[in-house]
């Protein structure tokens, strides 16, 4: 198997042409002139040493190295090994809270900018485990569904903000109900929730979603950010700059509490466990480490290709043959002006 490492560099090829066209315009032009200048008879007698075959030896050479050296600046790469890699481990999707109440800062730098890093520390230890993401407020969507692509689920995770979901509120029950959805049910291994919010649930409907969690037996573990006594939401400008804080129609300033009683009861309820955030700890990490007890499960394997970079079988050849190119003349070599003066003393 052959590919490109850097294809894009292979539409350099369409100047290769271009260059033959230039050259042969300026080499008939060139003719074009000397006619002008002196009679064709007359070429010989005033430029005895120039040869008309090296020219456009020579620009055929250095037009071909050229072509090689483009062709090294793809990187050709040929396949050279396929194996099969078993994929062990379990399957989790995070559950982030993305609504407004996110926004206070009772947790450093912010509930949703705490959490994000936690999400992210997780995603570089994780080790064969497939993972998903699910932001919620006033509705849930699934951010990027299970993958063990961690790089890629960084992107997507450093994506996340506030507007990300338009809806305003806090719909857990619907957020749990799309995970349980999202999970593949086709293989045996273990499938986790894990919910970080402040728990300020405004839909209501979470026994259903927890029912329906326990007869699939996914596990619900929940993390809550925030102070039970509450914490102000901060309003920023467009300029990072602190405007005060949300309020409500009355003028009052707004504060949002930390529920930890329903997150208490969803991840009880459901055989998980529950995690109180703070300023000074990775809760996440604590429920990464109730996982790896967790017995991982095989659920699946994939091919891998190894391609091995062969650029230097063009970059070599391409400068040996521009060296070689100039030493190269103009000027007739010594063989064929023999070879001129014995047919010219014979006729």
């Amino acid at each position: 198997m052959i590919r490109f490492a850097h294809s894009s560099y292979l539409y350099l090829l369409y100047i290769i042409p271009l260059l033959g066209v230039l050259y042969w315009y300026t080499l008939r032009k060139q003719n074009y002139i000397l006619e002008k200048f002196a009679s064709t008879k007359l070429h010989n007698v005033l430029f005895p040493l120039r040869s008309k075959i090296k020219s456009p030896v020579k620009f055929g050479i250095s037009l071909f190295a050229i072509m090689l050296i483009i062709i090294a600046l793809a990187n050709p790469q040929v396949g050279t090994k396929i194996e099969e890699v078993k994929q062990i481990g379990i399957d989790v999707y995070i559950l982030l809270d993305v609504s407004r109440s996110m926004a206070a800062e009772d947790i450093k730098p912010s509930r949703l900018e705490k959490a994000k890093f936690e999400i992210a520390q997780l995603i570089q230890k994780l080790q064969g485990d497939r993972i998903g993401l699910v932001i919620f407020a006033g509705q849930a969507y699934v951010q990027f569904p299970l993958t063990s692509d961690y790089s890629a689920a960084n992107l997507f995770l450093n994506a996340v903000d506030f507007n990300s979901v338009p809806q305003p509120g806090t719909a857990i029950g619907p957020s749990i109900d799309l995970a349980l959805k999202s999970f593949p049910y086709d293989d045996e291994t273990k499938k986790v929730i894990v919910i970080i919010t402040d728990g300020e649930d405004h839909d209501g409907n979470i026994d259903g979603a927890i029912d329906e969690a326990k007869s699939k037996g996914v596990s619900i573990y929940s993390i809550g950010f925030g102070s039970p006594a509450g914490a102000p939401i901060p309003i920023y400008d467009e300029s990072g700059t602190q405007r005060g804080y949300k309020k409500d129609n009355e003028g009052n300033i707004v504060l949002t509490k930390l529920d930890e009683a329903i997150l208490q009861s969803i991840s009880d309820k459901s055989g998980g466990k529950y995690y109180r955030g703070s300023n000074n700890q990775d809760e996440l990490q604590m429920i990464y480490n109730d996982l790896a007890k967790i017995q991982q499960t095989e659920y699946g394997s994939k091919k891998v290709t190894e391609y091995e970079d062969k650029f230097q079988y063009f970059l070599f050849p391409a400068l040996l043959i521009l060296f070689a190119e100039f030493f190269i003349t103009d000027i007739k070599s010594k063989f064929l002006m023999k070879f001129e003066s014995l047919r010219k003393a014979n006729s």
